[in-house]
């Protein structure tokens, strides 16, 4: 069993665990994919097999949730990886491998999107449907917790990033900002929340697609998240008219599973909106955080898509109109920000 850097302590230690307790005495271990955490994937070839090996350093990353929800994920019958062995200890695990083909990949080409989203709504619906009872298990998505994420967009992108010192009334319009979007979230049914159900996390497979990955985060919160995640994607966008009609497909799915919403199609929308802008705060703080404080520069790359989605939303409704405005105002220095990250 070879790796491609030996002087990676974590490397070598999987390699050894591979060989030494599995019995991998032959074949190669390789980079599968990047992560936002402290998380790696390593592609593991022996013979013309390939599994995935995780490395969750303990200290910074525990594998008790990944275990537990891709548990309940497997009993629901969704596609996520099977884990073949484990070492809690070191905070190792091999998977089977989803294989190579992102769902950005085929989409960002313009490969059967249709079909693909069909199937990616389909599977929320039913992870929503099958997790009803069981997602109550979960951590509350709950108003500590939302508050929290919204706290990294003034501290990240505001104050690091972008170079704003707020003062008294921008605080208190961010206030006002933050009551609107819990008391949306909050108002919303409750559901199985993946939390980051987007292009980069879904797999294609020829059977039972899509391939669902990175659900150690899940909680029990708004129903909207997770749709809002696929359909205002960070990583692609897509025509408003588009997003409706996928939006009118998945309102049908849950009509068929009992678990639609009795609301008003405008109702659904606003929930939608807000709970994008939710995540997109939340998203401007954490890639604005992954690149100064983890020294990860491609997630900024993506910031102008989300803070277009943030404009675009706050801009829709009268109780979040001002902070649209606050972001208009604040575009050259956004323009200088970037600047300055990519010379």
């Amino acid at each position: 069993m070879s790796v491609d850097d030996a002087s990676d302590f974590r490397l070598t230690l999987l390699g050894r665990w591979l060989r030494e307790e599995l019995g991998f005495t032959d074949g190669r271990i390789v980079p599968a994919s990047t992560d936002a955490s402290f998380r790696r994937y390593f592609r593991v070839t022996r013979g013309g097999d390939t599994y995935i090996a995780m490395d969750a350093p303990p200290a910074k990353e525990s594998l008790g949730p990944y275990l537990h929800v891709a548990g309940m994920l497997a009993g629901m019958d969704l596609h996520v990886p099977a884990v073949l062995a484990r070492n809690l200890q070191q905070g190792f695990l091999l998977l089977t491998d989803l294989g190579t083909r992102q769902y950005l990949e085929d989409l960002a080409r313009d490969r059967d999107v249709d079909q693909l989203f069909t199937d990616a709504l389909g599977a929320l619906v039913h992870m929503q449907a099958g997790g009803r009872e069981i997602g109550r298990m979960l951590p509350n998505y709950d108003r500590a917790l939302l508050v929290k994420e919204m706290q990294l967009m003034p501290e990240w992108f505001l104050h690091r990033h972008l170079r704003l010192d707020l003062d008294a009334g921008q605080r208190a319009m961010l206030e006002r900002l933050y009551a609107v979007l819990l008391q949306s979230a909050q108002a919303q049914p409750a559901s199985f929340v993946h939390r980051d159900y987007h292009s980069r996390n879904l797999m294609v497979c020829e059977e039972n697609n899509p391939g669902i990955l990175d659900f150690q985060d899940a909680v029990y919160g708004p129903l909207t998240y997770d749709l809002v995640s696929l359909l205002k994607d960070c990583y692609i966008d897509w025509p408003s008219a588009r997003v409706r009609g996928w939006i009118l497909q998945y309102r049908g799915l849950l009509r068929r599973a009992d678990i639609d919403p009795d609301v008003s199609h405008s109702q659904f929308m606003r929930w939608f909106d807000l709970m994008g802008l939710q995540r997109h705060i939340k998203v401007l703080g954490i890639f604005s955080r992954l690149f100064y404080r983890d020294h990860k520069p491609q997630y900024l790359k993506d910031l102008p898509r989300v803070l277009h989605y943030a404009r675009d939303a706050a801009a829709e409704y009268a109780d979040t109109a001002e902070f649209a405005e606050f972001l208009a105002a604040h575009e050259t220095q956004f323009e200088q920000a970037q600047a300055r990250a990519f010379p």
